[in-house]
């Protein structure tokens, strides 16, 4: 199996979030630890986490400033038994999380946004807090015309696209 192409190379890959992490920590597994095979893909994944870590940390920061220090954690979980609290609210969750990719720099530039955070803004309008976040978000995050937003501390902007909801 090719390789699939990492953060720093910059093009796209059909391969997105979890699973191409999973990917690479297969590859990386069959791998010799001194090949530079290896190294690249240990590099990889290393990106790949520290990114989503840093994108979840934003997250968490807001939700505390919001009130919300013991919850934020069980907010930001989401598994695969997780669900759309109302269907009803599917489509302001798309609209919100849309106007928080475009509106502000809580993600990365180009990054596809997951179900992850559609199911997360979910639960904020279930709270009618989906608005304050956004209002948080944009202060502390707030979205530079034409730099785009890089993780703190980052030089380079890597290419990691969330899965599509």
């Amino acid at each position: 199996m090719a390789y699939p192409e990492g953060p720093r190379h910059g093009s796209e890959c059909p391969l997105c979030g979890k699973k191409r992490q999973a990917l690479w920590l297969q590859q990386r597994a069959r791998k010799n630890h001194t090949a530079k095979e290896w190294q690249r893909l240990n590099y990889d994944i290393y990106t790949l986490r520290q990114i989503r870590r840093e994108v979840r940390n934003r997250w968490r920061r807001i939700l505390e400033d919001l009130g919300f220090q013991r919850e934020a954690d069980s907010l930001l979980s989401v598994t695969k038994l997780s669900t759309m609290s109302d269907s009803k609210n599917t489509r302001k969750a798309r609209e919100m999380l849309l106007k928080l990719a475009e509106e502000t720099s809580i993600f990365p530039a180009s990054w596809e946004l997951s179900e992850r955070y559609l199911l997360i803004v979910d639960r904020l309008i279930a709270l009618d807090a989906a608005d304050d976040f956004f209002k948080i978000a944009s202060q502390m995050y707030p979205k530079k015309p034409g730099v785009p937003c890089l993780v703190d501390g980052q030089r380079k902007l890597p290419y990691l696209p969330f899965p599509s909801p």
